[in-house]
């Protein structure tokens, strides 16, 4: 099969040819039609992520074709389509896998960093971490639920009671949420890299109620704040946005670091806390409301041999949503 290969972090993907994994039992054996690109695979890439599994395939936002199933699988069978989100498995017996915390596991495994992920035409998938996809999505319209998605909505659960709410980077996590929160009646504020006229557009036209640069005060306070850009000096900037009693959730798997900043931003009970990979059960209940908003992707495609380009421009903000690979 072809294959886009990380043979070392900081280097450009290398096109190959790789024999076709074997099914092997409790796992999927996908056919790959659509794999989104992420920022965490941009971290992969870049070497902020310093533990992958090289050589590697990267992609954990995976859209395709059941081909074979494991033995001791039930729950799929061959010609179903699935999605693969970026956790591929848990220990299951620590307490946090035995509290449906799965995502916190000193023992969980990553698609497209410690296993191989949706960067080829073939992927094998860990079938208890995998879900059926709803209906109505064209599969590159599916593929960023998976991950901008699911661990956007992971986010957003920790801010359920906020009615004014601010998103720090508006990429493809934020375009997805932001419909999310047009049908729960809440009211999104979006920040863009400052001078990001077209992304601002984006905001809005997306159903943002106001968008402007970061460092930008807000028409009003917030309730809540939403980071998704991997930039630590925005952290005391929604401090400052946010009313007391509001929660900051910083969204990404990185972040650079967050600058020293008045105790008085902090105080007045606001609070500050991260947000770490997904839950089966955030899958569960997200992929479901995303098909009664129903939520609408926008995507730029890229044929797959073309991965270092569509990294590269995630790397420089040349696209507004999210950005998609056809194998």
């Amino acid at each position: 099969m072809r294959a886009m290969i990380l043979e070392q972090q900081n280097q450009p993907l290398v096109p190959s040819e790789v024999p076709v994994p074997s099914i092997c039992p409790g796992h999927l054996l996908i056919r790959v039609t659509a794999c989104g690109i992420c920022r965490t695979d941009l971290h992969v890439v870049d070497g902020d992520l310093k533990e992958p599994t090289l050589p590697l395939i990267p992609g954990h936002q995976v859209v395709g074709i059941v081909e074979q199933v494991g033995e001791g699988v039930d729950d799929f069978a061959p010609g179903q389509r699935v999605g693969v989100p970026w956790l591929g498995g848990s220990c299951g017996r620590c307490r946090f896998c035995l509290s449906q915390r799965e995502n916190l596991c000193a023992e969980a495994v990553y698609n497209g960093y410690q296993v191989n992920g949706g960067f080829a035409e073939y992927m094998l998938a860990n079938a208890a971490y995998s879900f059926a996809l709803p209906p109505g999505y064209a599969d590159q319209q599916a593929a960023p639920l998976l991950c901008a998605g699911l661990i956007g909505y992971r986010a957003w659960r920790l801010v359920a009671e906020a009615k004014y709410v601010g998103f720090y980077g508006f990429g493809a996590a934020a375009h997805i949420l932001v419909q999310v929160a047009r049908h729960e009646g809440r009211r999104v504020f979006a920040f863009t890299r400052p001078g990001d006229q077209s992304g601002q557009e984006f905001a809005l036209a997306m159903g943002a109620d106001w968008a402007g640069n970061a460092g930008d005060i807000p028409p009003r306070e917030l309730d809540a704040a939403i980071i998704f850009a991997p930039a630590g000096e925005l952290v005391p900037l929604a401090l400052r946005d946010v009313s007391r009693g509001g929660r900051v959730i910083c969204a990404g798997i990185h972040m650079t670091d967050i600058p020293a900043f008045a105790y008085e931003l902090l105080w007045g009970e606001r609070q500050l806390c991260s947000v770490a990979n997904l839950t089966r059960r955030d899958g569960e209940e997200f992929l479901p409301l995303a098909a009664r908003i129903p939520v609408r992707t926008e995507v730029t495609t890229y044929p797959l041999e073309a991965a270092n380009r569509a990294l590269d421009d995630l790397r420089h903000g040349r696209f507004n949503g999210a950005a998609v690979l056809l194998p």
